[in-house]
């Protein structure tokens, strides 16, 4: 008896997230309509993504963002956020973990979720990981959004990997992205997300989300031919704190 109320406790506490994630979107919908049609107002769209929808879930859930920066981002400069990808809340918490506007870089799938995918395809650089040409095209936009000061959002291990997993491969792109710009890496690592809140109905529960904001990792003097070394140096780097 006790299993089965445990897991319908833990179903009630999937539909409580994706009620409070659909809530202000509802609420604030004809804002964010108008906000979302022009590139120019992007900043506003990411308050408001900052602000409202990430406190809103993960206040709502009872998932405390603890963030410790080793170093702080400047206002107005640009950089390549990366983190561990391990559950939804990954996005919320990212979101929480600088006040500079940045842009995701994200899979195409995540459009097919009804309400956010309508303001996903319009904020987000979209790339299908199956194409080369999309792949492609996205060094193009995030040029286009780099050049306006912004910065940009990746989890380089390219989605989410199975939950027995520690930390997954990384894929080349955020670091080919960030020696091309010549924009610092800045390297974060998400404790909690899986425990609070996993993909699977194994687990979750409300209690603090750590993450830690290391220093960043400059690509000024670095090349293309660097890039493996520059990736893996820094998949380490995460890697060696999760084992912690």
């Amino acid at each position: 008896m006790r299993t089965i109320l445990v897991k319908f406790g833990r179903l009630l506490y999937k539909i409580w997230f994706y009620i409070l994630a659909a809530l202000p979107i509802l609420i604030f919908l004809p804002i964010l309509i108008l906000l979302s049609l022009s590139e120019r107002t992007y900043p506003q769209v990411f308050w408001m993504a900052r602000n409202v929808w990430a406190n809103t879930i993960l206040y709502g859930m009872g998932c405390i963002p603890k963030i410790t920066h080793k170093e702080n981002v400047l206002k107005g400069k640009s950089y390549m956020f990366i983190a561990n990808h391990t559950s939804i809340l990954d996005i919320m918490l990212l979101l929480k973990c600088t006040r500079n506007p940045f842009v995701f870089v994200g899979k195409k799938e995540l459009v097919k979720i009804p309400i956010f995918g309508f303001f996903y395809k319009r904020v987000c650089i979209m790339v299908d990981r199956e194409s080369r040409r999309s792949r492609t095209g996205v060094y193009m936009r995030a040029q286009k959004r780099l050049e306006t000061g912004l910065s940009i959002g990746i989890f380089p291990e390219g989605g989410v990997p199975e939950e027995s997993v520690l930390l997954d491969a990384f894929k080349d792109g955020a670091f080919s992205l960030a020696i091309a710009h010549k924009i610092p890496i800045v390297p974060i690592v998400f404790y909690d997300c899986k425990k609070r809140f996993p993909f699977s109905l194994n687990g979750g529960s409300p209690g603090s989300l750590r993450a830690t904001v290391f220093p960043f990792y400059r690509t000024d003097n670095l090349r293309p031919e660097d890039i493996d070394t520059l990736k893996n140096t820094i998949r380490e780097k995460i890697r060696s704190e999760l084992l912690k």
